[in-house]
């Protein structure tokens, strides 16, 4: 393990918590969200923006993927959690967006309400017990942030359920 990764980056890989992308499609497929992981469901011209910068709390929309059946899978939403600016290019680290809020039942679901800056279409959820490696080439376009006391609530906890597994 990098020595020069944040902590919670460090907690979560020694605690195995860090997946690829495709075992979030696989557990929360895309055909159960409402956007059916279509572009054009979500995209809004004046709410997309378009650029390879992103940042810790930006809500971002995952480009097509290959499931490990080879199957290809759709789209889905991220928040980013965390980044390694060591690697290069640069790996980001988000947990997964849902709209099926009947995974809100699961105490590692928190609820991520529509607003005017996160700019979802419907109130969701964030799975805070996984957290995912997203590199940037497979980033679509980022439609919207969260604020810092969100992404912390989210690591709070993550950290939570890391510390009731053991």
């Amino acid at each position: 393990m990098k020595e020069d990764i944040s902590e919670f980056l460090k907690v979560a890989y020694k605690t195995n918590r860090v997946r690829n992308l495709n075992e979030a499609f696989e557990e929360y497929p895309v055909e159960e969200e409402w956007h059916k992981g279509k572009v054009e469901n979500i995209l809004r011209e004046e709410e997309a923006a378009y650029n390879s910068n992103y940042e810790i709390g930006d809500i971002v929309f995952v480009k097509e993927y290959q499931y490990s059946n080879e199957k290809k899978g759709n789209n889905h939403l991220f928040v980013i959690i965390d980044q390694d600016n060591t690697a290069v290019p640069i790996e980001n680290f988000g947990m997964l967006i849902s709209s099926n809020l009947e995974k809100l039942k699961f105490t590692s679901n928190k609820l991520l309400e529509k607003d005017k800056i996160n700019h979802l279409h419907k109130n969701s959820l964030v799975k805070t017990d996984i957290v995912y490696k997203i590199m940037n080439e497979q980033i679509a376009f980022k439609i919207g942030k969260v604020d810092n006391e969100k992404i912390e609530e989210y690591k709070e906890s993550f950290y939570n359920i890391v510390k009731n597994s053991n």
